[in-house]
């Protein structure tokens, strides 16, 4: 077998077997195979596309070029859920301590954000003394115990994916569906979940930014993930806007907090509550998503979601006082509001210009070795379809500099004001499966 023919192969148009596809996998993860050759190979399939067999071959040879871990230690169906990204994308966070508190295990691996603001581990660590460094054993453990747990993401898992990653970023194959879908799915089913819950994002902030190409990013996905025998879904969600207020780590944290004691934003909870059925159901702890979602309600009117977290956040070293008083998480020195320059009603709000601006507040990361700044952030008042007035403040700043200036000019760029009123967008689009 010869690199060279399967590229011409998927040039012409042809479909490759598994083997061929473990062969090319197999050979670019132990540097037999040139990284020319490889981008090559990633350029033909951004324009001829894979079938639904090739896609599952992909990410069937990407998952097995490293580690896999192996949840069969925790007790019941294992659900995981994954989101492609957004802006203010809290839902890790409530979500976990939420489904585990009606008796679903949720084995968590996370990573470290790089973008707008942390990932779900920086947030975390806004909570003094949480951890993510514990054995497998210990994981296993606490999730028998408690039904949540986080751990860090393994050092060698999907090696073949970082590496193929890490090339189609500098060759302009990024934008590729069957590449997209298999990355992301094989770290996914390498986790080790039986049944994986995937929100599916769209809109300006969204990596998806129209609904057509969010459709067909998560049926692929699906079809992936049902293809490895993992009971796979997807919603479809919207990040044309920030999802909830707060934008920025220590700030999430009280969100989710907020959320999990039924106070949170409109949308986050609406959110929640729906990935959290399907996730229920997909554990088989539900008949159908209307109990799943009468049980999380339940849960958190009773409080048990929050003693949910708390016991979580107590297992891994955090110190869970925050729950009850959340002035104990990382606060910034200055609060500065942002005040609307014109009467009307809020339009648009750019999503992705709003993490940006998290991010010029020291929010996240512009590269792997930046340092987070875990109190600052911004906190929207209001969102698309809200009335404002002149003055009236759109958004507070959090910021450990006094100097906010280019924070605040990309806030006042990100949202656009108009005199006729505007009809809130619709939060949840489809569910695939």
């Amino acid at each position: 077998m010869r690199m060279v023919d399967l590229i011409e192969k998927k040039r012409d148009g042809f479909e490759l077997t598994k083997e061929e596809i473990q062969f090319l996998i197999n050979g670019f993860t132990n540097g037999e195979i040139p990284d020319y050759q490889m981008s090559a190979f990633s350029m033909a399939v951004f324009f001829k596309g894979m079938t639904k067999e090739e896609r599952v071959y992909l990410t069937e040879a990407m998952v097995q070029s490293g580690d896999q871990i192996d949840l069969s230690g925790i007790e019941g169906i294992k659900v995981d859920k994954h989101s492609t990204g957004g802006v203010g994308d809290t839902t890790t966070l409530v979500l976990a301590p939420l489904v585990a508190s009606v008796g679903v295990p949720v084995a968590k691996m996370s990573g470290r954000g790089l973008g707008h603001t942390g990932g779900t581990i920086d947030k975390l660590e806004s909570i003094k003394g949480f951890h993510v460094e514990i054995t497998n054993d210990e994981f296993i453990d606490l999730v028998n115990k408690n039904k949540v747990a986080v751990i860090g993401q393994s050092g060698n898992l999907t090696p073949a994916d970082k590496k193929l990653y890490a090339l189609r970023d500098v060759t302009a194959t990024v934008d590729s569906i069957p590449l997209i879908a298999s990355s992301i799915m094989s770290k996914k089913i390498a986790a080790g979940a039986d049944a994986i819950v995937l929100d599916v994002k769209t809109g300006s902030g969204a990596f998806m930014k129209s609904l057509d190409d969010a459709k067909e990013l998560a049926k692929t996905m699906v079809d992936i993930g049902n293809g490895v025998g993992r009971k796979t879904k997807a919603i479809i969600s919207d990040m044309s806007q920030p999802l909830g207020f707060a934008v920025g780590n220590a700030l999430e944290v009280k969100e989710a907090i907020d959320t999990l004691n039924g106070q949170g934003p409109e949308d986050l909870h609406e959110l929640c509550l729906t990935l959290g059925s399907h996730m229920v159901v997909s554990a088989e702890k539900a008949a159908d998503y209307q109990q799943a979602r009468e049980m999380l309600e339940e849960s958190i009117q009773n409080g048990k979601a929050l003693e949910s977290f708390k016991t979580f956040l107590a297992a891994q070293g955090g110190d869970a006082s925050v729950v009850d008083d959340p002035a104990k998480l990382p606060t910034a020195s200055y609060t500065i509001a942002v005040p609307a320059k014109q009467s009307g009603y809020v339009a648009e709000i750019s999503a992705e210009t709003i993490g940006v601006a998290a991010m010029v507040l020291g929010a996240g990361r512009a590269t792997k070795e930046s340092v987070i700044d875990l109190a600052v952030g911004v906190v929207l008042h209001k969102k698309v379809g809200d009335p404002v007035q002149a003055g009236e403040a759109l958004v507070t700043i959090h910021s450990n500099q006094e100097n906010v200036q280019e924070a605040m000019e990309k806030i006042y760029s990100a949202y656009r004001i108009v005199d006729e009123k505007v009809e809130k967008p619709t939060l949840i689009y489809t569910e695939i499966q």
